[in-house]
This record gives structure tokens, sequence and C-alpha cells, in this order.
């Protein structure tokens, strides 16, 4: 039924993928390798053959994937690596960011065509899934070739596990071909549980997400050098990250408020999809703010609101910000991760609606290192008794980074499951 359901799916969904990455930019660029095509070179280099090849699909989980391929680096130095993405923005960062030697690809699309051509050039030792990703050919595919199926920093919220039990028969029998899966936190175990996974096969890993071990303000002093002259560091500074629709339109009609009892504050705002960064440009410009691109520092002019408009930068922006706000929880449900402006050891604060990531989202209130907000309003007082009180706003960044403490080292436990569980050889 899939087989026969996905290609009619795939036609359907086609002009709207297409307009998307159109809209993002750069989807011509290797696009031969989401149907298993490679350039003779990369197939050289791909003939090598026993790669543990890492499954991410847009920027965060390729930060995941990033974390957990630098710590398989020092569990196993002669492991070879591969990386496959989804998104061209996830593309660019794992180009950018990757080790020498490993190597970075388009994911292939789940047909049985695309997917056999790229196992039979990869022959990885082992697929790793990064979060909650499982497609049926892929996993069927690994499971002819006796290619062991790990899913790492398996994150499942209790929408997605809702889903999953409402499908149990059809869903189930691929999560049976799981060898194991690593979860960031015990609450996620009777989840898992739940869905069909078999008890032995659930290993508590921590949130490599979450794991900051050599992975924080790697270029914060570049960016600090970026904002001269026009940005004094002892000025205040606030960061908005990953915003969606309408939240830009809040941040600077609260920058108004704010502006009357500190007048030095500015905001740098990461809209979650770089492509609005067009359309938000006139926008803030109507309020009367002067809006300078990240792309364009270092400034020519004083400007009031930084456009964070790079990708995979934000965790070293936080490392900068006096205050960070949390995007898609004020006018849209879900919520955006918390965490890594939490390990920054910065005062957090988010909107009501943060359903996603309700786990450390309760780890970060019941510790008093994020502040959560109910509206607008809120949002505006809240963020003006914050930047009146520094003693206040150190205190919630220690509290994060102590809550967050357990999760140390995730990515450096699941390495090691991984290097205990692979085959030898895949033949």
């Amino acid at each position: 039924m899939y087989r026969v359901g996905a290609p009619i799916a795939a036609l359907l969904l086609l002009p709207g993928l297409l307009k998307r990455m159109i809209r993002r930019g750069g989807f011509r660029n290797n696009f031969r390798q989401r149907f298993g095509g490679f350039s003779e070179a990369d197939a050289l280099t791909l003939g090598k053959g026993n790669w543990l090849w890492i499954r991410s699909i847009s920027v965060g989980e390729t930060l995941v994937a990033l974390k957990l391929a630098r710590a398989l680096r020092t569990e196993c130095p002669e492991c070879q690596i591969a990386i496959s993405v989804t998104t061209s923005t996830g593309y660019e960062l794992a180009k950018r960011e990757a080790a020498p030697g490993m190597f970075v690809f388009y994911n292939p699309v789940d047909t049985q065509t695309a997917v056999h051509r790229t196992l039979s050039l990869l022959r990885p030792r082992q697929l790793i899934l990064i979060e909650g990703e499982v497609w049926p050919n892929l996993m069927v595919a690994c499971r002819e070739r006796q290619i062991p199926v790990t899913l790492a920093n398996a994150r499942l919220s209790k929408r997605s596990a809702g889903r999953f039990r409402k499908f149990k028969k059809w869903t189930g029998p691929f999560l049976q071909l799981l060898q194991w899966v690593g979860i960031p936190d015990e609450e996620d175990r009777q989840r898992w549980l739940s869905i069909g996974v078999p008890a032995d096969r659930i290993v508590l890993t921590g949130s490599i997400k979450f794991d900051h071990e050599g992975s924080s303000g790697l270029h914060t002093e570049t960016f600090r050098a970026l904002l001269s002259p026009f940005h004094n560091p002892e000025a205040p500074l606030l960061i908005a990250g990953s915003t969606h629709e309408g939240e830009e339109e809040i941040l600077a009609r609260a920058l108004s408020v704010w502006r009357l009892q500190h007048p030095a504050l500015r905001i740098a705002i990461a809209p979650r999809h770089v492509e609005r960064v067009p359309r938000l440009l006139p926008v803030l410009k109507s309020y009367g703010w002067t809006v300078q691109l990240r792309s364009e520092l270092p400034a020519q002019n004083p400007w009031d609101i930084l456009l964070l408009n790079t990708t995979g930068e934000l965790r070293d922006w936080y490392a900068m910000a006096t205050l960070v706000f949390v995007g898609k929880s004020l006018t849209t449900e879900g919520g955006q991760n918390p965490v890594e402006p939490a390990l920054a050891g910065r005062a957090v604060v988010f909107g009501p609606h943060m359903e996603n990531f309700e786990a450390v989202v309760g780890l970060l209130l019941n510790a008093e290192g994020a502040l959560q907000v109910s509206s607008e309003m809120d949002l505006v007082e809240s963020v003006n008794r914050l930047l009146h009180e520094p003693t206040r706003r150190e205190a919630m960044g220690r509290s994060a980074l102590r809550s967050l403490a357990a999760h140390q080292g995730a990515a450096r436990r699941t390495a090691q499951h991984i290097r205990e569980t692979m085959p030898a050889v895949v033949v």
C-alpha cells in the first residue's frame, strides 16, 4: 500500500515542495543525489564502502548529527562517516561544519529505486536515523541487506506518540526493525513502549541536542567583532530565535516600549524560515526601525534590529545575548527548542505555546531557569522587568545550565553504544 500510495502522494505534493525549495535556494546543487545519482568523483569516494550513515533532515537535526559525528570520530577514529540531509539549509550547514573526510549528501527520496541505488553505492556499516524519521522503503531495504538501523536522540512528543498508536498496526512492524532506540529522557521510555518498540531495545542516552560538550561559543568573538563599531558590548541585546509569522511585528512594537527605559537596547531576530527575510524587511522598517542584515555585517550605519539571515549560527549568537525570546510560542502552537539559549547560560523567555518541548520546558520552569509569558502585553512587561534585573537574569542562566547537566555527554554515550553494537563489516 505504501509503495503504491507514496508515489501518488509525492506527485500531489511536488508543486508545493518545488516552490519551497526554489524559495530557499540552492536546490539544484547535487539534485540527482535525491534519486540515488552521484557524480563520478563522489561515486569513487563512496565506493570505499563501510560508512556509518547518519541521516538527518533540516538544520536542527543536522546540528545533532554533527555533534554525534564528532563523538563517533573520537570513539571510532577508523570509521568513515557520511551525513545526509533533506533541506538545502541543512546541507549548507553540514558542508560548512563537517570535519575533513566526512561525506555530506542529500537524502534519497523513499522510493525503492533511489534507496537501492544509494545503499548499493554507500554500502553502510550502519544507518543512524536522527530523532524520529522512519522511512518504510529504506528500513526494509536495510533489513534485506542486513544493515542495522539505529534511532538516535529519539524525541517523541505526546502528539506524535498518539499518531503512532493510532496506526500501530501499520507502523509497529517498521519499529521492530530498529536495532535500538536512544531516548533523551526517562519520560520518553513509556511512549516508545506504547507504540511497539521492545523494552530491551530502548537505551537512555540523554539528549544530544542538550549536550554542549565542546560545541558552544565557537564563533562568538567573530560575531562580536562584526557588530562593532555600532553596538556597545555592554548595551543590552535581545535575541529572538526561530520566530514565526506575526512574532517579528510583536517584537517591533515591543521595542518602542522597551526603548523608553532602555534606549541602548537592540534586537536580533532569527526567523525560523530564512526565506521570509525579504518579506520581513519592509514590515520591520514600517515601524520606523533601521534594519541590518547579518549577511551585510559589518554595518555601515547604526541599526535597531538585526535580521539573522544566515543558518547554523544561532547557538553562537545566543552567547552574546542579554536575554533570549524563543519563537513559535506566541502566535502559533508547538514552540521551538529553548535548549541552546539555556546552554549559553542566558535568561530565556517564551510564550504559552511550547507543546513540542514539554519535557525541557518543565525542567527549565521548575528550576526557575526560564520564564513563560501568556501574551504580547505580558512579554513586554516581563522583558522590561528582566532588563532592569541583571542579578535575576544571571541566576536564571545558572539555573538553566544546572537543570540540563544530566544530558552532558549524551553524544559520547550514543557514540559508545553505536560502537559497541555495530557489525564488524558489511559484505
